[in-house]
């Protein structure tokens, strides 16, 4: 099974960071222009939250609140979980379902190196499982 680390090799290591003081509106226009569902919220280097687009639906459109009045760093999820590089995929998976998020930031001695969504965890996961239906299949037919 793969991990962490061989998934950000396949897909790329790029994160898209936004400042707490930025506006919601900010922040989903450059999610809607990277074609990202989430943004890593940094203030002076250091990674202080994550936005995402559920953060955008249940607190502003719900609390019918207006996206370019309201700060990043009011809404974002400043308990930011995450993954480090040596974790295998069924565990990312684990953790993702057990707090009910879609993102997991990558951290590599304290340092950010990419994110993980659930997208490409389950991506991983059909990808493993159809290996090992293949190697069953060579297995059966006799063939190595």
């Amino acid at each position: 099974m793969k991990n962490v680390r061989d998934l950000l090799q396949e897909k790329g290591a790029t994160v898209f960071t936004i400042s707490p003081d930025a506006t919601v509106y900010e922040a989903l226009q450059m999610m809607a222009d990277k074609n990202v569902g989430a943004l890593v919220v940094c203030e002076k280097g250091d990674v202080v939250g994550l936005f995402s687009e559920r953060d955008y639906a249940r607190k502003i459109v719900l609390k019918g609140k207006l996206s370019k009045e309201v700060a990043v760093k009011e809404i974002m999820s400043a308990k930011v979980i995450h993954a480090d590089p040596q974790q295998d995929i069924e565990t990312c998976m684990e953790l993702m379902s057990n707090h009910r998020i879609r993102h997991l930031p990558v951290f590599e001695n304290q340092c950010l190196i990419g994110i993980v969504s659930i997208g490409d965890i389950v991506k991983a996961v059909i990808e493993h499982k159809e290996e090992i239906i293949e190697q069953l299949e060579n297995y059966i037919k006799g063939k190595r």
